[in-house]
């Protein structure tokens, strides 16, 4: 065995396997964790009520503080009937250099009927060298509404790291009582043409999503959203389809995008869920 060899099968021996599956359901007006379990080095700290009893707050932790080659983290939520909850993390997911390992980070929501869950973490950071494979499955009983969104940074531009080698693949779907509803799939190494091309990435560093899947968005709610600007030389936009609301942002400031992202979600959250958007306390530390 070569070195090479050696050092991949020693960090092979090190990765993590983590798990957190969380059960919420609705009882007497107030959203209640009633399920939890949990392998390996992925938590959740305790819930938080700071818009009263419907809605329930929780903090997605990983210890560690960085994800490694090899490493596979797995979320899963399940929401009852009538269930609302808001899920987040408190700072940036990094991912490291691969070391010849791929790592992973897989979501699973199942939301039933009239639930509503919110996915609103942190911005993910590829460090030079990463590869990751990121994927989301949510499945949508009849009146469930799911939002979610995800901010990609390509190296850590805080230091004036350039992701100049390494792999990212990305699937989301959603699905409305079994139907395909929205199919988004993205595969990218750093030569590749989508980093750069004009109708791709533009050659921006910091790349996010936002969606929402909540029916038809009422006009003059699309038309307040496409006012909102984003701050630099961004590029931003959304599209409203028959039964989901999408955003995107392209751009050099992963703090910009989240910034342009919850000035979205407090324009769409009165529409989707009838209530304001009240931010997450750890966002404030």
């Amino acid at each position: 065995m070569d070195d090479s060899q050696t050092k991949t099968a020693a960090w092979a021996d090190k990765r993590w396997q983590a798990l957190l599956a969380l059960d919420f359901a609705a009882r007497a007006g107030r959203t209640t964790l009633v399920g939890k379990r949990h392998q390996g080095p992925l938590v959740v700290q305790k819930m938080l009520y700071p818009e009263g009893d419907e809605v329930c707050h929780g903090i997605i932790i990983h210890p560690p503080g960085g994800v490694a080659g090899g490493d596979q983290l797995q979320l899963v939520a399940t929401l009852g009937a009538l269930a609302k909850a808001l899920l987040t993390t408190p700072g940036a997911g990094k991912w490291y250099k691969a070391n010849q390992l791929s790592a992973s980070q897989e979501i699973r929501f199942q939301l039933a009927a009239n639930s509503c869950l919110e996915w609103l973490p942190q911005e993910n950071i590829l460090f030079d060298g990463s590869d990751v494979r990121f994927s989301s499955e949510i499945d949508l009983a009849e009146g469930a509404v799911f939002c979610g969104w995800d901010i990609m940074c390509f190296g850590r531009q805080a230091r004036g790291e350039q992701w100049n080698e390494g792999e990212l693949r990305q699937v989301m779907q959603v699905r409305r009582e079994g139907r395909l509803i929205w199919n988004e799939r993205l595969f990218a190494q750093p030569q590749s043409l989508v980093m750069r091309s004009g109708i791709g990435l533009k050659g921006m560093p910091v790349n996010g999503s936002l969606v929402v899947a909540a029916g038809a968005v009422p006009v003059d709610i699309v038309e307040a959203c496409r006012a909102i600007e984003a701050r630099g030389d961004a590029h931003y936009g959304v599209t409203a389809l028959p039964e989901i609301f999408s955003a995107r942002y392209i751009g050099r400031s992963s703090e910009a995008a989240r910034e342009y992202f919850e000035r979205l979600w407090q324009v769409l959250r009165p529409w989707y869920a009838a209530r304001p958007a009240v931010r997450p306390r750890i966002w404030n530390t």
